[in-house]
């Protein structure tokens, strides 16, 4: 199959290696002497060194030319931008008239509070077939080639069988869900819950700490996820308890260094400088927030996050708020 992947960050650069053991694959980059550079190294050097390319992976800065290399019925194109991104990707995507996109970006448009697949029925419309492929994976372990398993979520069964038929190879399983609002809620929301953690396990709170965060996160992602719609068993799955975990617990989680730096004091500008990746976690809190309260659902440790990270409070006090809440049952 012919798959373009259209953002060259670690994200990108990883599927696409991944995508090209059983595909022809074009890797494009809007930077056009990095994807130069890339071209001549075979390898991306500035977000994931370490990786050379197969035969089967192509570089282009050239537009067009993804578009055209992923065009028709059995093409795919594969957006690997951040949220933020996936917007404007979409609409300069939509001139060319693809018939297959899938996005890998898992988060809230900040702005709108939308989930991706909204932003993709705002721009498009509903005469596309798409997706989201999500679910635990880290870049450098999917690059190596290690085991890991990812679903796709779209409305277009057509869609579902054409990504798993074309990535469902070697030690990437891909399974199939119909279910898009739960797996995107899941995605987006664990980011903000890894910070959490990564404040907690900074501060020396303990491993008990780090498992009712992530126990009591999954209760927040399980009430957004199910007021918008989506279904408490996907949030129980692989998008879901699995990548919460994963992002929650793993030394590779952009999300989970954030928290980390957090405890040792440093601001958030400083932060997000040093990773030189982003952290969809700290562009995502206010979203959710904003959503959550909006909906009338309790989402107090999202509400803490973003309480430190854009109003001002302090790791003590936000730990303080956490642990003065009211005993109640735990389920409803």
């Amino acid at each position: 199959m012919n798959i373009s992947v259209l953002g060259a960050g670690a994200w990108g650069t990883a599927m696409a290696i991944a995508f090209a053991a059983k595909n022809q694959v074009l890797l494009w980059g809007r930077n056009q002497s990095a994807m130069s550079a890339m071209q001549a190294d075979k390898q991306n050097v500035a977000y994931l060194s370490g990786f050379p390319f197969p035969d089967s992976l192509q570089i282009t800065s050239d537009f067009a030319a993804a578009m055209a290399h992923a065009a028709g019925p059995e093409g795919l194109l594969v957006i690997a931008t951040s949220v933020s991104g996936l917007r404007p990707t979409l609409e300069a995507c939509r001139a060319h008239q693809p018939k297959n996109i899938i996005w890998l970006c898992k988060g809230f448009e900040e702005s709108t509070q939308l989930l991706p697949h909204q932003v993709a029925e705002q721009v498009l419309g509903l005469g596309v077939a798409f997706g989201a492929l999500s679910g635990p994976s880290f870049a450098q372990e999917v690059a190596k080639g290690l085991p890991c398993a990812l679903t796709i979520a779209s409305k277009s069964n057509e869609l579902s069988s054409l990504v798993v038929q074309a990535l469902h190879v070697n030690a990437m399983r891909v399974y199939s869900s119909d279910d898009v609002v739960g797996v995107e809620v899941g995605g987006a929301v664990k980011n903000i819950l890894a910070i959490a953690t990564g404040v907690a396990d900074g501060l020396g709170l303990g491993l008990n700490a780090r498992a009712a965060l992530i126990t009591r996160g999954l209760a927040e992602i399980s009430r957004l996820g199910v007021a918008l719609g989506g279904r408490s068993e996907t949030l129980m799955g692989l998008t879901g308890v699995g990548d919460l975990i994963l992002t929650c617990t793993g030394d590779l989680s952009r999300n989970r260094k954030v928290g980390l730096a957090l405890a040792q004091g440093k601001s958030l500008d400083v932060i997000v400088q040093e990773l030189g990746h982003v952290a969809e976690g700290v562009r995502c809190a206010q979203a959710v927030r904003a959503l959550a309260q909006s909906l009338g659902i309790q989402m107090p440790i999202t509400d803490a996050v973003a309480g430190v990270l854009f109003d001002g409070i302090s790791l003590q006090e936000m730990i303080g708020r956490l642990l003065a809440r009211d005993a109640k049952q735990e389920t409803h």
